[in-house]
């Protein structure tokens, strides 16, 4: 007994291509390419220390502000609402999400983002940079303690490439009064000819209000305490971790 071909060519050729366009786009490039077709996993932390103990000595250094157009990795607005432009995983699929866990539960660590997400990388891929806003929300300044982008390259390896900004919230500058800085006496005003001397002299009211205000100056919104300026050759299905005195990222790239 023959078994019947109720399946010709043609259909079988119809509902491959009918499975391959409801295909998730990263399984399409892995079947395609696969040496190409990773899964990239980064996770940023704060170590718990008191910034007041670290002397980096950060004043002054030249800081390029953030892009914001550039595509949104893991960015945080005052709400805490979380924008990304990738389609990230949830953190119990991460390879690193055991490794965060464990930074978590020391104590030591507080985990500001895990992100992971799927994409090729084929050779000589030019990386744009993924922009990062994180961390607590700094009111006098609006924005993010942690701040900055995140870039991926691949020449023949994968390089990354990390530019974080650690800032906290600025002090106000005490108030200063020039009339306590600065004492006058009667003897450094010199007499006009004719003029009344100055103990004699009835004095104008709200030029005394004016003398003897403080002056108030303007406070400084954040403070750069530490940062991350490094381009690092990765390895995949290697933990690599970047870090400063106050934060540390940790990058794994699983190849699929």
């Amino acid at each position: 007994m023959h078994a019947i071909n109720c399946c010709s060519r043609p259909t079988l050729l119809a509902a491959l291509s009918f499975a391959l366009a409801f295909m998730p786009t990263g399984a399409v490039l892995a079947q395609s390419n696969p040496d190409d077709f990773y899964r990239a996993e980064i996770v940023i932390l704060q170590r718990l220390v008191d910034p007041a103990a670290i002397d980096e000595k950060m004043t002054g250094k030249p800081v390029t502000p953030p892009d914001a157009s550039a595509k949104a990795m893991w960015v945080e607005d005052a709400s805490g609402n979380r924008n990304s432009d990738l389609k990230l995983t949830a953190r119990s699929e991460l390879h690193l999400g055991n490794a965060a866990s464990r930074l978590e539960n020391s104590g030591n660590y507080r985990v500001l983002a895990s992100a992971g997400w799927y994409q090729s990388f084929p050779p000589n891929y030019d990386g744009t940079p993924l922009r990062v806003a994180i961390g607590d929300w700094l009111e006098g300044a609006g924005q993010r303690a942690v701040e900055g982008h995140i870039e991926i390259d691949r020449k023949r390896y994968l390089h990354v490439g990390v530019h974080l900004n650690h800032w906290q919230q600025g002090e106000v500058p005490a108030a200063s009064n020039p009339v306590a800085d600065e004492a006058i006496t009667a003897t450094d005003v010199p007499e006009a000819s004719g003029a009344l001397p100055p103990e004699t002299a009835t004095p104008d009211p709200s030029a005394a209000s004016v003398d003897t205000l403080p002056v108030m100056t303007e406070p400084v919104p954040v403070e750069l305490v530490t940062w991350i300026r490094e381009t690092r050759r990765m390895r995949s299905e290697e933990i690599h971790f970047i870090d400063s005195p106050t934060i540390g990222v940790l990058v794994f790239f699983k190849k699929m």
